[in-house]
């Protein structure tokens, strides 16, 4: 998966001028348009694992504003930025997530912006039930 998630990754951040994380079960696989080093090959949080779990999907809007930590050492100053997490779904089972954060404090995600990760989870589930 990683191959399609790096590809992914980059696309949707030039798409949307955010930051584009891919994650498996349990590390990031993919970042583009953000920190390598902060996120990249980076365990996932217990948050992040939860949701998976759940198959949920996370919106800050929806949520107070307030932003999922991504990693377990995750710099919490990312609390007010926009956040939308989605499960990339294989065969029933969670593999992963995709998730777009805005790169400023105060910008909110809309749904378009939903839509594109909801298409980019679905595109990854697909490639992984070949």
């Amino acid at each position: 998966m990683s191959e399609f998630a790096a590809g992914y990754a980059e696309t949707l951040s030039k798409t949307t001028g955010h930051i584009a994380c891919i994650t498996d079960k349990d590390t990031v696989i993919a970042v583009s348009g953000g920190s390598k080093k902060e996120f990249l090959e980076q365990d996932v949080s217990s948050e992040l694992e939860q949701l998976m779990e759940d198959k949920e999907i996370y919106n800050s809007k929806d949520n107070s504003d307030i932003a999922m930590p991504i990693t377990r050492n995750g710099n919490q100053d990312r609390k007010n930025n926009a956040q939308i997490v989605y499960p990339i779904i294989s065969n029933g089972d969670t593999i992963g997530t995709v998730i777009l954060m805005s790169k400023e404090a105060n910008k909110k995600m809309n749904e378009v912006e939903q839509k594109v990760v909801q298409s980019a989870a679905t595109f990854l589930g697909t490639q992984m039930d070949i």
